[in-house]
């Protein structure tokens, strides 16, 4: 029962399974989740952890994973919003596709919302609760240009979402943080970015905080990032 129990959603590639991996070397039963059984399977094969099937768009799914870890562990100690879509350089703000920016919300801003609301009752289970929202410094208000317009909003959601669990759910001795890793090379970055590794570790550092660690705030390698 001392062993942290972790699930990451979009662990089956890039930062996600680099996440899961540190995790599990750092003696976690980590949770990979990715949206075909398959997927999550040949992942976790890989890193030593425990597939499961999870769709973050997929309420019905959502609450059957809720069910399954509840049967087979009891609790959620760590939850790590992760899975996010849509990059899109391509756009701009005042030409934008708002299908594509729909889109981006379901997965970047809903999903993780649909997560905590599903496991915040197992999390309440856990004696150190944690929840880590993988951001991006796109969604800092204080350096913010134009570009990925869908990318972007949904991560300045986000951070709101951040903030306002944060505050809901200091009483609970639930932290919550966002994490930037930064530019890293994995599909959705492209290469020229740093190590996936590197980019992974703040992840594991906001979920590894001890009791007394900051809540609601806004991260990249540990350090505060402007919102």
């Amino acid at each position: 029962m001392n062993e942290s129990i972790a699930l990451v959603t979009g662990g089956n590639r890039g930062i996600g399974l680099e996440v899961c991996a540190q995790l599990v070397r750092h003696g976690h039963t980590v949770l990979l989740t990715a949206r075909s059984t398959e997927a999550a399977t040949a992942a976790a094969e890989q890193v030593g952890a425990v597939p499961l099937r999870l769709d973050v768009t997929d309420p019905d799914g959502i609450a059957a994973a809720a069910a399954t870890v509840a049967d087979t562990h009891g609790r959620l100690d760590v939850l790590i919003n992760n899975a996010a879509i849509d990059y899109d350089t391509w756009q701009r703000a005042a030409t934008a596709d708002l299908a594509v920016v729909r889109e981006a919300a379901e997965t970047n801003l809903y999903g993780p919302w649909r997560m905590v609301q599903a496991f915040l009752p197992l999390l309440r289970r856990s004696a150190h609760p944690r929840i880590v929202n993988v951001s991006s410094e796109a969604a800092s208000l204080t350096e913010m240009g134009g570009g990925t317009p869908a990318y972007t909003a949904s991560k300045v959601g986000l951070n709101a979402l951040t903030r306002m669990l944060a505050g809901e759910l200091r009483g609970d001795r639930i932290l919550v943080n966002s994490v930037c890793p930064g530019w890293v090379a994995t599909e959705m970055g492209g290469p020229g970015g740093r190590p996936v590794a590197e980019g992974a570790a703040g992840v594991v550092w906001a979920a590894t905080l001890p009791d007394s660690g900051p809540t609601g705030g806004f991260f990249r390698d540990g350090r505060p990032l402007p919102w």
